[in-house]
């Protein structure tokens, strides 16, 4: 089951909710799982409609065997070095033979998981269909090639190049963009338009003098224009905005504004927004100029979707996937800040630790589907039920951690009675025979001297707090200070 950046329970309004495994399965991305060794073990749909390969055909086969030949290679002497070394490997090309005897290039993204022992277990693998970009990147080699006539056009590719490598957030690569292009043109205004995922349209940097964000892109306008067919629109003069987009000439008059030039910035699955150039009087915009934008925005694209890769990738690092509550690695950094915050100020630190009892007897008698049904069901009494400052963990299994930051030792233990009321409650769709409760240990910590306890050193307290609830008889909470 794959990572995700976010998991909610489905409401009143949904009329379809999918699955944690629906979600894997039909992820718009191929995600396979293998062996230390690079055995297959585990695929999705989406990869197996990729390349046409079967479920039983790719289960048990070497990763490097769906390879073409080149990036055997490439995966045997770049690709495992790096795994192996660093435990992950980021946005390696490569290419997957299908069996239709075509090749697909891809993107892999791919994590080592490891076991308590620092050994690895397992290697998750996202894949990535790169062929629109690898089209794009063809394209845009050819507009650098028309643009490399011109030194001026060559320096500001290069320079663009540059701001864009720098770049970290989407804001980032919007106002290179804006800048490179204002520099490029010379132009009196320029506008980076990007759209969300709802479908609206948004200035993500620079100026505009036509775009109302209440109104979007006007339609009938040169922009619209651009986004239907993909391509670069240009107006000359007043005359051709007169004679071709009629609806806009008293905008642009009004914004005094000769000509513009507009170009779609398009990414490897969808348009990602508009580059527009305003001029204040007549410009020759000939093909060179044309191409030397159409290659900003393709640069651009793959700038923005790089930014935009690398932070689901860390989202989907820091979350657990079936619950959508922070995960191990995210809880010990925030542990780590919220004891140094303590120890900074002298105040007072509860971690709560919890165990489902009763959870195991659900999953071995009912199944892993049910047993996954439940630890979402409870996690989602869990969010109602703590603070909003609190963060609330899946420490792993059926375990569960609450970061409370400023809070007594009376107000830990009710919230910690409030977190066992709620576990208990009958479970929706789970036969009452298969009760579930909470055994639940407080490690209260209050600095005395200004120096940091260790996450370790305090969730041991926890958890062995914990463990003291569980002999007690279960169902019950144990706090010590530590």
């Amino acid at each position: 089951m794959t990572e995700h950046g976010s998991f909610r329970a489905p409401g009143p309004g949904d009329a379809e909710f999918e699955t944690p495994a629906e979600l894997y399965d039909q992820a718009p991305c191929g995600l396979l799982s293998t062996t230390p060794d690079g055995i297959v073990t585990e695929v999705n749909a989406t990869l197996l409609r990729w390349t046409g390969h079967s479920r039983a055909s790719m289960l048990g086969t070497p990763f490097e065997q769906l390879l073409t030949t080149g990036s055997r290679l490439f995966y045997e002497t770049r690709y495992l070095p790096i795994l192996r070394l660093a435990g992950e490997v980021r946005e390696a090309a490569l290419t997957l033979r299908c069996v239709s005897g075509e090749s697909l290039p891809v993107l892999v993204n791919s994590t080592t998981r490891f076991g308590t022992d620092a050994t690895p277990r397992l290697v998750s693998t996202a894949i990535f269909d790169s062929t629109q970009r690898h089209n794009l990147e063809r394209e845009l080699l050819n507009a650098r090639r028309a643009a490399e006539a011109s030194e001026t056009h060559v320096r500001a590719l290069q320079d663009a190049s540059t701001a864009f490598g720098t770049c970290e957030s989407e804001a980032a690569v919007a106002a290179a963009l804006e800048h490179s292009a204002r520099q490029a043109f010379r132009a009196t205004a320029v506008a980076v338009l990007l759209f969300d995922g709802a479908g609206g349209v948004r200035l993500a940097a620079g100026r505009h003098p036509l775009f109302d964000g209440s109104a979007g892109i006007a339609q009938g306008g040169p922009e619209a224009e651009a986004l239907s067919n993909g391509r670069a629109v240009t107006v000359v003069n007043g005359a051709d905005a007169e004679a071709r987009f009629p609806d806009v000439v008293g905008a642009l008059r009004a914004a005094r504004i000769e000509g513009l030039s507009t170009v779609p910035i398009i990414g490897m699955e969808r348009t990602l927004g508009l580059l527009t150039c305003f001029y204040g009087r007549q410009r020759d915009l000939d093909d060179d100029r044309l191409a030397l934008q159409m290659a900003l925005a393709l640069q651009a694209a793959q700038v923005f979707e790089r930014v935009s890769l690398h932070a689901e990738l860390a989202n989907l690092a820091l979350y657990d996937s079936l619950t959508g509550l922070a995960n191990r690695s995210l809880l010990q950094h925030s542990l780590n800040a919220a004891l140094l915050l303590a120890a900074r100020h002298r105040s007072r630190l509860a971690v709560i630790f919890m165990d489902l009892d009763g959870f195991k007897a659900v999953n071995d008698g009912l199944g892993h589907l049910a047993g996954d049904a439940v630890l979402e069901e409870i996690a989602h009494r869990l969010r109602d039920v703590v603070r909003g400052s609190d963060t609330l963990a899946r420490f792993g299994g059926d375990e569960f951690v609450v970061i409370c930051e400023d809070i007594g030792v009376d107000e830990a233990r009710g919230l910690a009675e409030r977190i066992r009321l709620a576990v208990r409650q009958p479970l929706v769709g789970i036969s009452a025979s298969f009760a579930v409760t909470a055994s639940v240990g407080i490690a209260l910590h209050e600095p005395v001297d200004g120096s940091a306890m260790s996450t370790a050193e305090i969730l041991k307290a926890a958890d062995s707090a914990m463990y003291a609830s569980k002999c007690a008889g279960r169902d019950h909470i144990t706090v010590a200070s530590v």
